[in-house]
């Protein structure tokens, strides 16, 4: 995982997101429903209807990233629109990067024996 500078938070929006969307599209919706800045340094979190997509963006002070990750098994645990807007550590990003569930650290999927 990149290392993010003190100070950065991670917002979660709520709910799932068309991942059709790119950087501007995905700001935009940072703009007008999480009401932050897209190009403060902060990383915002989409996820898409599945639960099996998650896309960040970030802007590192020279340019927009837009990161992207598919998970092969289980999903990605995601809190619901009614929660609002919600922010979590770099530690609790970690864990929902590893398909881990971030509010208690468990896997989202359990392997099965062979045979």
């Amino acid at each position: 995982m990149i290392p993010l500078p003190a100070g950065v938070r991670v917002w979660l929006a709520t709910g799932h997101t068309d991942m059709r969307k790119g950087f501007p599209s995905l700001a935009l919706q940072v703009q007008e429903i999480l009401h932050r800045d897209p190009l403060g340094g902060h990383l915002f979190c989409f996820r898409g209807r599945r639960g099996n997509l998650l896309k960040v963006t970030w802007h590192d002070g020279q340019g927009a990233c837009l990161f992207t990750k598919r998970l092969e098994r289980g999903r990605f645990i995601w809190p619901s629109p009614a929660e609002g807007v919600v922010t979590i550590s770099s530690a609790q990003l970690g864990y929902l990067l590893s398909g881990i569930d971030w509010r208690h650290p468990q896997e989202t999927w359990r392997p099965t024996s062979v045979g």
